[in-house]
């Protein structure tokens, strides 16, 4: 079972990287790539894939999931370089470009509807990442199956049953890891204004968030309950969290997360016109 991806950049070879740990085939994979450079870091990653310059027959024959990674801004070239092979092809189509609508990537593709549409996010690169996932009504459960099999290769998979949350799913986890290098950010150069060298002070930050995540992660309790067991009455913690509740911090994080949402709705918008 052939899996064709269009675009051989860090997502796709992230992907394909952890599709091979699990156990699939170097034979099952292919890559259209035009770049040189890329096609060249590919071949020395992935002996045995199959890798092109362009979408040829040869490329995509008897391919059971066809996979975009190319960035938005080149979907629609790429989707129409793509059309004319899909046209008798039983292929599921699965895009992780960030903000693509199934509406508008099924008419470049000549109205091709077995489509999925995903939001993966940067941490799948270590195959630590989230992917929400939406399939359009044309794909039946084996074609999720066959998309989930890729996505999980970086990651959790979410399936969302309204293609617009997927905005939110952006909003949330796609543009999430940045939240969490800036509070990263934050913590370490405070560390820093107290008197820590520089690697301590990334080290206090790093092991301090590594370890309030897998403690979250093993707990029956939500974060809201584990925050008040460790803030208590008159201490140090109670004097740090009054301070972010008297600025609104949660609320800003909130409003920041709907903005960021809010954006992916206006780019895929955007990114589907023809005009």
């Amino acid at each position: 079972m052939t899996i064709t991806f269009i675009g051989g950049g860090n997502m796709a070879s992230a992907l394909i990287g952890g599709m091979l740990a699990r156990g699939r085939a170097v034979t099952d994979v292919r890559v259209v790539e035009p770049s040189a450079e890329q096609r060249a870091k590919l071949a020395a990653r992935f002996p045995g894939v199959g890798i092109a310059a362009e979408c040829g027959a040869g490329a995509l024959a008897d391919a059971a999931l066809v996979v975009f990674a190319v960035k938005p801004q080149q979907m629609r070239e790429a989707a129409r370089a793509v059309a004319p092979h899909l046209a008798a092809s039983a292929a599921v189509v699965l895009t992780i470009a960030a903000g693509i609508r199934l509406d508008d990537l099924s008419r470049w593709l000549g109205g091709f509807s077995r489509v999925v549409r995903a939001m993966p996010n940067t941490p799948a690169l270590i195959g630590k990442g989230i992917s929400g996932a939406y399939a359009a009504a044309g794909v039946d459960s084996s074609g999720r199956a066959l998309a989930a099999g890729v996505l999980e290769a970086g990651g959790a998979v979410v399936w969302v049953a309204d293609e617009a949350m997927l905005d939110a799913v952006t909003g949330v986890s796609g543009s999430g890891p940045a939240y969490v290098f800036y509070f990263l950010e934050a913590l370490e150069q405070a560390a820093q204004e107290l008197g820590f060298a520089p690697a301590d002070a990334r080290r206090l930050a790093y092991a301090t968030f590594e370890g309030a995540v897998a403690l979250a992660q093993a707990a029956a309790e939500e974060p809201a309950t584990l925050r008040a067991q460790v803030t208590s009455k008159g201490g140090t913690t109670e004097r740090a969290l009054g301070l972010l509740e008297a600025e609104a911090v949660k609320t800003k994080i909130i409003g920041a997360v709907k903005a960021a949402a809010l954006r992916a709705r206006e780019l895929g918008e955007a990114l589907g016109r023809d005009d």
